[in-house]
């Protein structure tokens, strides 16, 4: 399936951005969201988007100072007073777990969860729990977190008003392979490839737990998007060269935070999702992800492996 990958060039991708028409949806006044990676980016303007649709949005980031700031900004711009920040490191378990039990103390539901951060192409390092930065924190940070949120997801969901976990992937995910026996790509680091990894487990991880959610009637659906080529910040540690391309190129080829946060703002509110699960969506449309991330052996190998990473039982004890 790595084909589907390589057949989409960004300059068309732009170019049929320009097509879309900004979708009317339905007000979300009394919903809650948490968008990770809020304070820039695509996550920024999901943020923005799901505010001005009523929802309060709690900003799950690492920066205190751009946290405030991002708040501030949306509050300006859509004259609502429902957003904040909240910090949360996806590269800290402890973090993570003193995010949720902040979230907690608020004692207000949850319908949809924003699985956005993430960290592309850096060098070799490691969290601060050991893991490899891109499968650590794009990967296992989010899988924690969701893991955490379900009880509370799942009494918010309603038969007819499902709440919603939406995963942000990529078209990278095409060619990425999951290494089980080196996650940690401890024989071989490459920067693309650790990345592509990380960004096919968060496909594997989102078809799994839907399977999960549906076999125990929880009134919750997981969906993963594809945002498309996005002018953004990940951008920072590709090499020079192709950063001066990028500068050159970013008004034709990629597109705009605001058309990338557009799927996974459907994802999020939009009628025609309520009660799908299991879908990789692109360009608002639902597309077939790699052939490698239907197969549920390596589905659930994958999941049972991360509990363990993260240190939580597995979904028996927390699904039924």
């Amino acid at each position: 399936m790595a084909s589907a990958a390589s057949s989409r060039c960004p300059c068309v991708i732009r170019v049929l951005s320009c097509t879309f028409s900004d979708p009317v949806f339905p007000t979300q006044n009394g919903k809650v969201a948490i968008v990770t990676g809020g304070t820039e980016g695509i996550g920024y303007q999901t943020v923005k988007h799901l505010a001005r649709l009523g929802m309060h949005v709690i900003i799950a980031g690492k920066s205190e100072s751009e946290g405030q700031k991002a708040v501030r900004k949306i509050k300006e711009e859509t004259l609502t007073g429902k957003v904040e920040f909240l910090y949360c490191d996806l590269a800290s378990m402890k973090s993570i777990r003193q995010f949720v039990q902040q979230f907690r103390a608020k004692n207000c539901p949850l319908h949809v969860l924003v699985n956005n951060a993430g960290v592309m192409l850096v060098p070799e390092r490691k969290t601060e729990d050991g893991f490899e930065e891109h499968f650590g924190l794009n990967y296992l940070g989010h899988f924690l977190l969701t893991n955490l949120l379900l009880d509370m997801l799942k009494q918010s969901g309603t038969h007819s008003n499902n709440a919603r976990i939406i995963t942000v992937s990529s078209a990278t995910h095409y060619v990425g392979e999951l290494h089980l026996n080196d996650l940690q790509s401890r024989c071989s680091y490459s920067p693309h490839g650790a990345y592509a990894q990380s960004k096919l487990a968060l496909v594997l991880f989102t078809y799994r737990l839907q399977h999960l959610l549906t076999a125990n009637g929880s009134h919750v659906t997981a969906n993963v998007v594809d945002p498309g080529v996005v002018n953004t910040e990940l951008y920072k540690h590709v090499f020079w060269v192709v950063k001066v391309v990028k500068w050159m190129t970013a008004w034709l080829c990629f597109k705009t935070p605001e058309e990338g946060a557009s799927t996974t703002i459907y994802a999020a509110v939009s009628p025609e999702m309520e009660g799908a699960g299991g879908c990789y969506l692109y360009n608002e449309e639902r597309t077939k992800s790699a052939d490698i991330a239907y197969d549920e052996e390596l589905q659930r190998r994958l999941w049972t492996e991360s509990c363990k990473m993260v240190g939580i039982s597995d979904e028996t004890s927390r699904l039924h």
